[in-house]
């Protein structure tokens, strides 16, 4: 009875918050919109990154990629109307914003330089098909993903984060001046403000803090000369979404790497949506939202592909805002979804968001993923440190993080092979969850004298 009252009274939303602390709640539109646009802001840009990567790898001209940035932002609008409202079976019906997935960059890249842009999103098409079926069967696996694999994962997304919040802060990868003294002091500008806000402000000041921090380092930038407003005023006014505008075609040396990578990369869903639950709501997500999220994942990628645009996946970005801000009502993310679908048909606004400097991105990033990894330790904190389960946390840890740091351990593979270990999270999952289901469980002692698995 204490634990239910107390379960009760964690999702009861207090009278000055608006029910942004509940999942089901819809807060006025005074406090609803600039949390919900506060929730996509944090993954505009590396929503927009991967169609601009893998166009210049394939030489594409300027017009083709600005069609395929704007694909990339309507299609992150819909799959997080999906996910967080629902359709059916399909979506988590939880606070998460969905967005272009990164990890199948290095895959992709070769795909459509060799074979052609449309033969990538043929074989993107395929994997979104792999990862619904394995979402509606999730519920069957879910032994594979017990809190002790589930909460490494989680600590591993934060971890392997980390070094790309620093890359945003010091001016974004590549950058020519990368490190000067400006994009540090943007970013401390947002890193500061954002903290105090949080930490000494009560009620929406802190909730939006994050926002109010990447306005603060945007208005900096500004003012300090550091915004190029050159694409705003050359964008349209109003673009279309063209399906198939691209073409699709279908090749099985493409399909097979993108599904087996689209497999694996349930895990990193599944962590995604773990992590949002423990940071936000403190608990575990239930069979109904792991299978529904992970569904909706697969259907978004089909949809992706279907309008030129790569797979779709749960932003890690999200669930450090969720834990940072305690803002868990699915319907202020799903108006961050609106918004996200407004930059994809209005180029005009989603040029303006583009315009953000990286290091400003940078400081606020940086807090929401160190959140993230904080959302993972609060998760194992209810496992049993036991020898059995400490293994399977270090060398999983230690295989996410150690092995992309050492490319000679795995330079001979394949590229596909190596794409996937360069991730990270894949083999580190992998691992957890291959030693969970070998390692011998631990015996406790009862009261009676008899053992039994822990």
């Amino acid at each position: 009875m204490t634990s239910t009252t107390s379960e009760k009274v964690e999702s009861t939303p207090a009278d000055n918050r608006g029910g942004s602390h509940d999942v089901n709640a819809m807060p006025p539109l005074r406090r609803a919109i600039p949390l919900g646009i506060q929730h996509v802001l944090a993954m505009f840009v590396g929503n927009v990154t991967v169609p601009i990567i893998i166009a210049g790898a394939a030489d594409l001209p300027p017009d083709q990629t600005a069609f395929m940035v704007q694909a990339a932002m309507f299609v992150a609008g819909v799959a997080t109307l999906l996910q967080s409202l629902g359709l059916g079976p399909i979506g988590a019906r939880l606070p998460i914003v969905m967005g272009t997935s990164f990890g199948f960059v290095p895959v992709l890249i070769p795909i459509a330089v060799g074979l052609g842009l449309p033969a990538a999103l043929g074989a993107a098409l395929c994997g979104g098909i792999a990862m619904a079926v394995v979402g509606l069967f999730l519920p069957w696996f879910r032994f594979l993903f017990p809190p002790v694999v589930t909460g490494t994962f989680v600590v591993m997304l934060g971890i392997l984060l980390m070094p790309v919040g620093l890359a945003y802060a010091g001016g974004g990868f590549g950058a020519a001046d990368f490190g000067s003294i400006h994009h540090l002091g943007l970013a401390a500008l947002v890193l500061i403000v954002t903290i105090g806000l949080h930490q000494f402000c009560r009620g929406i000041w802190s909730e939006v803090a994050p926002l109010v921090g990447l306005l603060a380092g945007f208005c900096a930038a500004i003012f300090l000369g550091y915004v190029d407003f050159s694409k705003v005023t050359g964008a349209d006014w109003v673009s279309l979404p063209s399906p198939f505008g691209i073409g699709i075609e279908f090749h099985l040396a493409a399909i097979v790497p993108v599904v087996l990578l689209s497999l694996v990369t349930v895990a990193e869903s599944i962590g995604d949506i773990v992590g949002t639950t423990a940071g936000g709501l403190n608990r575990e997500p239930t069979k109904k939202e792991l299978s529904g999220g992970v569904m909706a994942d697969g259907i978004a990628s089909v949809f992706a592909a279907i309008f030129n645009a790569f797979p779709q996946i749960s932003f890690s970005q999200n669930v450090g805002m969720v834990a940072l801000t305690g803002v868990v009502s699915r319907y202020v993310v799903a108006i961050g979804g609106v918004f996200l679908m407004l930059a994809g048909l209005l180029p005009k606004l989603g040029s303006v968001i583009s315009s953000i400097p990286n290091a400003v991105l940078g400081g606020a990033v940086l807090i929401m993923f160190g959140m993230i990894a904080s959302a993972g330790i609060k998760m194992l904190s209810s496992v049993p440190f036991d020898k059995r389960n400490m293994l399977i946390i270090g060398t999983s840890l230690t295989i996410a993080v150690g092995l992309p740091a050492q490319e000679g351990l795995y330079a001979g593979l394949s590229e596909n092979v190596i794409a996937m270990i360069e991730s990270g999270l894949i083999p580190g999952a992998l691992t957890a969850i291959v030693l969970n289901l070998i390692l011998p469980k631990s015996r406790i002692s009862l009261p009676d004298g008899t053992e039994t698995n822990g």
